[in-house]
């Protein structure tokens, strides 16, 4: 498969995937609006979104994965490094999107603030953790809200590795400063 189909088939799914929740949604009980916390005075965002989002993050997904060493991503169409973070991200929005939709406020809760030590353990900034967790996310809260969600946790992500490298280098330079004459 040539890397214009590889590069095209990923937007392609998503779009497709889109339209079938979609289209379901609009066949049921209609195209369904989420208001931001959870809170009907606040603005609603419609699931249509979906359309847009989901396939400019395949997009953006498969651009990356086309950029990986040639090494890791010759045998396979999605590099085997970003399968790890893609399927974890994507198993934790789907037991946060399923406690959500279940009822199990407790259970959301824990996993919402469960968010905050993922993003200083793991590099959530990446995009194969945030395309894992927005498409899991997605059939719940629609295509805006997870994206936010992941945006936010993305950037705490980055700045904490980034104080914590920080710190590090700084600590190792100070620990293994100019030997002092005997």
């Amino acid at each position: 498969m040539s890397a214009y189909r590889r590069a095209v088939l990923l937007p392609l799914v998503a779009l497709l995937l889109a339209a079938m929740h979609l289209t379901i949604e609009h066949l049921s009980t209609g195209v369904q609006s989420h208001h931001l916390f959870n809170d009907a005075t606040l603005p609603a965002i419609s699931n249509w979104f979906e359309l847009i989002t989901l396939p400019l993050l395949g997009l953006a997904l498969a651009t990356y994965a086309q950029r990986q060493p040639a090494h890791i991503s010759r045998l396979a169409t999605v590099p085997v490094s970003l399968l790890p973070g893609l399927i974890g991200a994507a198993c934790y929005g789907a037991v946060f999107a399923a406690s959500f939709a279940l009822g199990q406020m407790t259970i959301t809760t824990l996993l919402f603030f469960g968010l905050l030590p993922c993003a200083v353990l793991f590099p959530l900034y990446r995009l194969h953790y945030i395309s894992g967790f927005v498409v899991a996310m997605t059939f719940t809260f629609g295509g805006i809200l997870p994206l936010m969600i992941a945006a936010a946790l993305a950037l705490l992500s980055w700045l904490s590795r980034f104080v914590i490298a920080t710190v590090v280098a700084g600590w190792r330079k100070y620990r293994t400063g100019p030997a002092k004459p005997v």
